[in-house]
């Protein structure tokens, strides 16, 4: 247990993301609580917290990765468990957000996932949410509880800066995230271009036209999510392709479905740099992967929402690296 400014907090990991979980605790300098997950023959979570948590302001990191069910069960249980024991607040820092994407109908008979996973936690007894750069931010309006959406941008721009680049354009793999790309390049004073694609079926990505000059320039392709690599990959080729000199990635969740190291590994990106929004397994980290930690920015979140202080100062570039 640690005590803040005379709160009682607790810190819990699952299973999607422990080594996240104790260097956020190693930068807030508590230890983490003890939970026991196991599981039943069949295969039904079981869960025991080993320690009280009553009156205690409680924080759970749980990334909804892959397996994405198997995680959201495992949190669900948990949350339900502190609810019983009495926990005062049951914070849940999700830096992924499984079923973001799919958070509006695009067809008319399809559901809107990321709302039923919204009332499941809800109904379940989250009082708050933690998440970091979600697909959709509209997503914060499926609650009825406080929810904050960190940036990971001042970290990644940090990175950059060090790096030195000169003739920088940041480019938006789509229309849809022309907002984001833009927001990037202001801490560069850089132009921006748009790759102007159109996706056949889900994780299939064509390049129709690019939007801008790419000529000679180092190239910045900001994008949250990358899954299986195709829009990055069939990007990165047609801006080679157009003149562009080295070409980066930088995205907030490597999600990387397979056959995304291979696309990646194959194609002329320099450099993809992420997160540790989600843990990535040592077979999957190549040559071209850079994994940033977000654990001192949610570590000090932590910190500011239990002494309610604001949050919105953490993700501002302000010189140096977080």
């Amino acid at each position: 247990m640690a005590d803040i400014h005379g709160a009682k907090v607790k810190l819990f990991t699952l299973n999607s993301n422990p080594e996240l979980a104790q260097e956020i605790a190693d930068y807030m300098g508590i230890k983490l609580s003890e939970c026991t997950l196991t599981r039943f023959a069949d295969g039904e979570v079981s869960l025991n917290i080993a320690e009280t948590v009553r009156g205690h302001h409680v924080f759970v990191v749980q990334s909804t990765s892959k397996p994405v069910n198997e995680h959201y069960m495992e949190l669900l249980i948990m949350i339900d468990a502190l609810k019983r024991a009495s926990a005062k607040t049951i914070n849940v820092i999700m830096p992924y957000y499984g079923y973001s994407r799919q958070d509006r109908k695009a067809l008319s008979r399809q559901p809107i996932s990321a709302k039923l996973v919204a009332d499941l936690l809800e109904v379940a007894g989250a009082t708050r949410l933690i998440c970091l750069d979600l697909h959709a931010a509209q997503i914060q309006g499926f609650y009825n509880v406080p929810i904050d959406n960190f940036q990971a941008s001042a970290i990644m721009v940090g990175y950059f800066k060090e790096k030195g680049l000169e003739d920088i354009v940041v480019v938006s793999p789509d229309h849809g995230g022309t907002t984001r790309a833009r927001k990037f390049a202001i801490n560069f004073d850089a132009p921006i271009a748009i790759i102007d694609k159109r996706r056949p079926k889900p994780n299939v990505a064509e390049v129709m036209h690019i939007i801008g000059d790419v000529q000679d320039k180092n190239v910045i392709i900001v994008d949250d999510i990358v899954d299986t690599a195709g829009t990055i990959t069939v990007a990165a080729k047609a801006l080679k392709e157009a003149g562009a000199k080295d070409i980066y990635v930088t995205c907030s969740h490597p999600v990387l479905s397979d056959p995304a190291m291979e696309r990646i590994n194959e194609s002329p990106i320099t450099e993809l740099v992420t997160t540790n929004s989600i843990r990535i397994p040592k077979s999957k980290l190549g040559p071209k992967i850079v994994q940033l930690s977000i654990a001192e920015m949610l570590g000090q979140g932590v910190i500011n929402i239990v002494e309610d202080k604001p949050i919105s100062d953490l993700f501002v570039y302000k010189g140096k690296r977080h």
